[in-house]
């Protein structure tokens, strides 16, 4: 019997958009052979089922459950597919948990800290993975830009604490816009990170585990005309992404074992895309962030790098449901 799969799409931030052009492409490469996907499509005015024909229906939030052509659906698995809150940051995993139902992302706790950019960050550098130095800033507790220029140097790059697709980022060169960029970041988050810049190659490298074995996919170099891998550059052609990387066999191979200690650190499951900078100077890596549910749309980076490895999407999307469902 195929096991019925809830793809739960959409979300509560700027990042659905990103959310509803992955579905689409997940969606396109499930197995339908082997399960019965059913769209769930969570927004600010509610949980929807979205049948293929027929008019959307509300979720029952008490099981999740939905209502189909007169029938009651409880799920095997759930395939999720929302960036940013709730999806991302722990909040869907706890209730899903609470369900006793699997789902194919990190874990509450996991999803949760690797939302807080501080509190990754931290993490990692406890466990000796080198990352930029920052401060993390509340907006109920602010600090000057003078206060931050005694403790960091210029250039620094300004971000939401909280969140993805580089949403209210910006890199600071001169002291007098620092001001700006944080209020700038203030507007997305009321906690921020402030980091200085990393001067190096930029990559982003996609980890995912299936039947116990942890997979480094093969690591994308992010080039872009703008000042950093934006919103701007991340979804409007301002980047060029070479995958696999065009770089040596030693820088290839510290990449790679970075990303996987990251990914077992950080408790990870699924599959999950963690950016990096390359100092060539000193010769290391330094952890930027890390993404628990990226991006899967047709121009995304995850699915060059499966492809790229040599699988098909579809292989791909059923060895992550399955690995959740075991």
């Amino acid at each position: 019997m195929k096991k019925k799969i809830a793809l739960v799409t959409g979300g509560l931030s700027g990042e659905a958009e990103i959310s509803y052009n992955s579905a689409i492409t997940v969606s396109s490469h499930t197995d339908k052979e082997k399960f019965d996907l059913y769209r769930i499509d969570i927004n600010t005015e509610g949980w929807w089922y979205e049948p293929v024909v027929g008019e959307k229906s509300a979720v029952d939030k008490s099981d999740f459950t939905v209502m189909d052509q007169g029938q009651k659906i409880h799920f095997d698995a759930i395939l999720l597919c929302i960036h940013g809150t709730p999806g991302e940051d722990g909040k869907l995993q706890g209730y899903f948990d609470m369900l006793k139902l699997p789902y194919t992302s990190c874990d509450a706790a996991t999803s949760a800290l690797t939302f807080n950019k501080r509190f990754t960050v931290a993490v990692a550098a406890f466990a000796g993975i080198h990352v930029a130095k920052s401060m993390h800033i509340f907006k109920y507790n602010p600090v000057t830009a003078a206060g931050i220029l005694e403790k960091l140097q210029l250039p620094l790059f300004v971000k939401p604490n909280n969140g993805g697709s580089s949403l209210g980022i910006s890199r600071v060169d001169q002291a007098a816009d620092l001001g700006a960029a944080l209020e700038k970041a203030f507007k997305e988050d009321d906690q921020i990170l402030v980091e200085e810049f990393i001067s190096g190659k930029e990559f982003t490298i996609g980890v995912f585990k299936s039947k116990g074995v942890t997979t480094v996919l093969p690591i994308t170099e992010i080039k872009t005309e703008n000042l950093f891998f934006d919103f701007e550059a991340k979804y409007h052609g301002k980047s060029k992404e070479i995958t696999p990387a065009n770089i040596s066999e030693t820088m290839r191979a510290q990449l790679a074992d970075a990303a996987k200690r990251v990914y077992e650190v950080l408790n990870c499951r699924g599959v999950v895309r963690i950016d990096f900078i390359y100092n060539e100077e000193e010769g290391q890596p330094y952890m930027l962030e890390v993404n628990t549910v990226p991006g899967q749309s047709a121009a995304s980076i995850i699915p060059q790098q499966v492809r790229t490895l040599g699988w098909d999407l579809t292989d791909f999307y059923t060895a992550i449901i399955e690995e959740a469902l075991k």
